[in-house]
């Protein structure tokens, strides 16, 4: 734990509302994409978004990574792999049978067996956006952070590190398959013996730590209005940078 103790990575103040992103929305490789950060960029980050799709919290946090670190900056693309159709705050949690009947069958739709074979897809579209790109690093948040994991064990690797954040189906299988630097900031909402037993399988330089904050405190359900979620935000952040610093 102790290799991200170093003091950088000062990222700029968490807008608490209405924020306006710094980024912009492209095609790549057919796929509408949150693209964020220099255009020259040779480091890249593919940002693996939540459930919710492209809410404020999500897109200053990848315009933190892309930016928050005037040392070192990163290009970060986020795709919209549902094409529109996410995941609606109020279906969770589903209070009845029918709710759940509706979240089930929009899941039959969202199954990391569809949509990791898109991966090395998106990254050679976005590296004809930026010729520059010499090395992917992958961010995901909750759904994004199972497909953080699993890409993380890949051979040959796409990315050099991966970063996993409320990451969804802890899977201790698929840390012993990780092949690369891996980061896991877990939430309230995984249990600590998932999370111990995770940070237990990897055989790779990793940092793990559960935060005190609801499932998705780095994405859509980040709630600003409390000082302690909107410092604990900023500090994932923080460390996802250094992680990224240190191994991208």
């Amino acid at each position: 734990m102790s290799e991200n103790s170093e003091a950088c990575c000062r990222i700029p103040p968490v807008v608490d509302e209405g924020y306006e992103p710094k980024g912009r929305y492209i095609d790549v490789g057919g796929i509408k994409t949150y693209m964020t950060g220099p255009l020259d960029a040779d480091k890249a980050i593919l940002a693996a978004y939540d459930i919710f799709g492209f809410f404020p919290q999500i897109l200053q946090g990848a315009d933190i990574l892309a930016t928050g670190d005037r040392d070192q900056s990163y290009q970060v693309f986020m795709p919209d792999f549902f094409n529109g159709n996410t995941a609606k705050m109020e279906w969770y949690p589903p209070a009845n049978d029918e709710q759940k009947a509706i979240v089930g069958e929009w899941f039959k739709e969202a199954k990391w067996s569809i949509h990791k074979p898109r991966v090395p897809g998106i990254l050679q579209a976005a590296e004809k956006v930026n010729p520059n790109i010499k090395s992917w690093g992958i961010m995901g948040y909750c759904w994004g952070g199972k497909m953080a994991s699993l890409v993380a064990g890949d051979e040959p690797g796409l990315f050099k590190v991966a970063v996993q954040t409320s990451p969804a189906q802890i899977d201790v299988e698929d840390g012993a398959r990780v092949k690369i630097p891996t980061m896991l900031l877990a939430s309230n909402g995984e249990s600590a013996e998932s999370v111990e037993a995770y940070k237990e399988s990897l055989t790779v330089p990793n940092y793990v730590e559960r935060f005190d904050e609801v499932h998705g405190w780095m994405s859509a359900r980040a709630d600003f209005k409390s000082d302690r979620v909107k410092a604990e935000y900023g500090r994932g952040y923080q460390l996802a940078l250094q992680f990224f610093h240190r191994h991208l």
